[in-house]
């Protein structure tokens, strides 16, 4: 099984852009679902592990 590389806290950049404009986001919480917060707006959100795997690019 692959290792997940993410921690709470850490800010992540995403491939396509929030509507604000922001692909900065902080993951909140890791589980089953990721829930990450949007440093443009504060938007929250929960995503699916895989979905988040698949649209992150890496650390900022």
């Amino acid at each position: 099984m692959e290792e997940f590389a993410y921690i709470e806290g850490d800010r992540v950049q995403v491939k396509k852009p929030h509507p604000c404009g922001s692909k900065i986001w902080e993951i909140l919480r890791l589980g089953a679902d990721v829930r990450l917060k949007c440093e443009g707006c504060g938007r929250e959100i929960l995503l699916p592990r895989g979905k988040f795997a698949k649209m992150v690019k890496g650390k900022v």
